[in-house]
């Protein structure tokens, strides 16, 4: 399968330039876009340096600092444009460990949508403080109860998803950010009855670089479940 691994930066640089050749080296057969949202550390130049070296690299880089969500869903675009049979999402700093990406690649074979999940086989999250590794489990059976999705872990970024999922959803319609755009986007790929698996992952918190958290990002992700399933019983649902 043709398959494009996106990874959208802000301020990424010292990541960024380890990811893509750990990447590349590994898996020569996979491409990467990089979506960058106007990096003030120059993490788009140096994105831009390894594309013109390799026609497996690309970049598209942003006016400003718009959010995950639409950043995904500019590269889920530009895969669908692009003729690729599968894309992964995943995040730069190595939380998503480029040597799992051999999972994905073979269990998407069989299913429409993979989930990596830090809690299907106990909790798989190193570094994290127990603060925030509680506020993420809740968050998860909050969002399982409410929407009655059976995914334990609906607000992981580490993903594949076949070309036909992204095809039967209005990307259009899709402005969530964050913790809510992963739920958004499993939610409605589960409603549409595409087979949906989950992965054991290893979740490391990062070592360079400062989090994107923000308690509107938890926000948005609390009141988005409800949303989701009014819009499921109202028949409104993308």
């Amino acid at each position: 399968m043709k398959t494009l691994v996106i990874i959208p930066t802000y301020d990424e640089i010292n990541n960024i330039q380890k990811m893509i050749p750990a990447i590349l080296e590994s898996y020569p057969e996979l491409n990467i876009l990089i979506v960058d949202d106007n990096s003030p550390d120059g993490t788009a130049d140096s994105v831009k340096s390894f594309s013109e070296k390799d026609k497996r690299v690309f970049l598209i880089k942003r006016e400003g600092k718009l959010g995950l969500g639409t950043a995904y869903v500019e590269g889920f675009k530009f895969m669908l444009s692009n003729g690729y049979d599968a894309v992964i999402q995943m995040d730069a700093d190595f939380s998503h460990d480029p040597k799992e990406l051999a999972a994905f690649l073979e269990t998407i074979k069989n299913y429409d949508l993979v989930i990596g999940s830090r809690y299907i086989e106990g909790v798989r999250v190193i570094n994290w403080p127990i603060r925030r590794l509680l506020l993420s489990y809740f968050a998860n059976l909050y969002t399982r109860i409410i929407t009655g999705m059976p995914v334990k872990d609906a607000t992981g970024g580490f993903k594949c998803f076949r070309r036909e999922v992204l095809q039967s959803i209005n990307l259009e319609k899709i402005h969530s950010n964050g913790y809510s755009f992963q739920i958004e986007m499993n939610y409605i790929a589960w409603k549409k009855k595409f087979k949906l698996v989950e992965i054991p992952i290893t979740f490391v918190d990062r070592v360079h670089g400062t989090s994107k958290m923000s308690k509107k990002i938890v926000h948005e992700a609390i009141t988005m479940v409800w949303k989701l399933r009014i819009k499921s019983i109202f028949g409104t649902l993308n």
